[in-house]
């Protein structure tokens, strides 16, 4: 039960950051989603050490193992948008498909890279 309270309140912290970015945006009149200003203050405040990973990983890991179900509700509303399966929706799908495949490629070439920097580092030492 004690798992639970403290997987429930970790979600809470997350979702503070959430609508704290919402808060900013709105306040601030920027055209750019408040959750995504939540998620970089959250990265700040981690990359900081002001909040700990601990504070917030059983929470995170538990979202992470849901994700899934928060995407059918999107996949739903596609359906009520049929142009989205004409031309212009082909375009639009082709260029999800082109800019993932170079995002995991550009990832991978930087993941490559930086493995190998740091193998570089170790063997001097």
């Amino acid at each position: 039960m004690k798992k639970y309270i403290r997987i429930v309140l970790q979600i809470l912290i997350l979702y503070l950051f959430s609508l704290l970015g919402s808060f900013i945006v709105q306040i601030l009149h920027i055209k750019f989603p408040g959750s995504i200003v939540g998620l970089l203050l959250l990265l700040g405040c981690l990359h900081l050490k002001i909040i700990p990973v601990h504070l917030i990983k059983d929470g995170a890991g538990f979202l992470l193992g849901i994700l899934a179900l928060f995407f059918v509700p999107s996949t739903v509303g596609v359906m009520n948008y049929p142009e989205l399966l004409s031309i212009n929706g082909v375009f639009l799908i082709s260029s999800v498909i082109v800019s993932t495949v170079l995002t995991i490629i550009i990832t991978g070439r930087v993941c490559q890279y930086l493995e190998g920097r740091k193998s570089g580092e170790e063997e001097v030492l």
